[in-house]
């Protein structure tokens, strides 16, 4: 493609993030070279400069900088189908209809490519494209260590509708972690201010005063639903905002940071269990969503192995809470 181009979105493409826009018009766009333009400037919104997670409105102008040879729009776009990709996809199916699937995504697979990712649930979708032709869109997404559930819209309506539900924070979603010590209270909620910073790590989520540069407002709910000798804690969360790394960075806020958290652990000279399972344990347990029809959707994953392991030593009773869950975390 050569020259700039100004593209109108559709209502279609209504609460769409820019790059998502992008990765459907320009799918061969590599991600590292779209954030390259956008940071540059290159790419504006009504002649405004934009984030990669900037969402869309009906009537806005895009201006798309000359990309070289690239497909212009997604009908160009002929996805390659890796059997082996689709039977990963299938094994990991909680619920799909005509227009979502729900996979439990496992821990250590990322969401999204990025530097030195090539393997990724966005990858995989390619090997099933709809009746159009089109690649399933990610509407929300987990942490590369985080598992669980994880909806996939099929149809550019469905991520329309479903991207609204998670912006007005209509879905509910119920986690669960294990944590080094137990939360005190026992029940409660955290609400802080939370920012990007560079550290010596690498960037990472912050708690911040309100008012400091890229400060946004947090709130989890959270839960001790059993404690080991109060040395460990199974702690259900239903996080309110989505902020990035939220649940970890709340967690490690009260004193008992997640179990295996190469980020947030911070506590030295802590003496880990030999059985321990290896792996962030972080499970998106269940994901409640309404319907385009106005049902509402009620799915839960299977702990991943390695949180099994944990749930087995500690003696977690999973059939017990399941039979109680209803009760768990009502109060917003």
């Amino acid at each position: 493609m050569s020259g700039v181009q100004q593209r109108i979105v559709t209502a279609e493409e209504e609460g769409m993030r820019l790059d998502r826009w992008f990765s459907v018009h320009f799918p061969d766009l590599p991600f590292s070279r779209l954030q390259r333009i956008i940071r540059k400037g290159e790419v504006r919104i009504d002649k405004g400069r934009v984030k990669a997670n900037t969402r869309l409105a009906k009537g806005q102008t895009i201006r798309v900088p000359p990309i070289g040879d690239l497909p212009e729009t997604h009908k160009e776009y002929q996805p390659r189908v890796v059997e082996k990709d689709v039977q990963l996809l299938r094994d990991i199916t909680l619920y799909e209809d005509e227009t979502i699937l729900v996979i439990n995504k496992p821990h250590g697979l990322a969401v999204q490519g990025g530097s030195g990712t090539k393997y990724h649930v966005d990858k995989l979708l390619e090997s099933i494209p709809n009746k159009k032709g089109e690649k399933p869109r990610l509407v929300h997404r987990l942490d590369r260590d985080t598992s669980g559930c994880l909806l996939i819209a099929k149809t550019r309506q469905a991520a329309s509708h479903f991207g609204k539900v998670f912006r007005s924070r209509s879905a509910r979603k119920i986690y669960w972690a294990v944590t080094a010590y137990v939360p005190h209270p026992k029940q409660g909620k955290i609400s802080c201010f939370v920012a990007r910073q560079s550290t010596e790590d690498g960037e990472q989520m912050r708690v911040v005063g309100n008012g400091v540069d890229g400060a946004q407002h947090s709130l989890t709910h959270y839960s001790v639903t059993e404690d080991a000798g109060g040395k460990f804690a199974w702690v259900t969360l239903k996080p309110v905002t989505g902020r990035t790394h939220q649940l970890r960075v709340h967690m490690q806020q009260m004193g008992t940071p997640i179990i295996n958290d190469p980020r947030y652990f911070d506590i030295e000279n802590w003496e880990k269990p030999d059985d321990l399972g290896e792996g962030l344990h972080l499970h998106a347990r269940r994901l409640a969503i309404p319907l385009p029809s106005g049902k509402q959707l009620d799915i839960t994953a299977p702990l991943p192995p390695h949180m099994q392991k944990t749930f087995d030593m500690f003696g977690f009773n999973v059939k017990y809470y399941d039979q109680n869950e209803e009760d768990a975390l009502d109060e917003d």
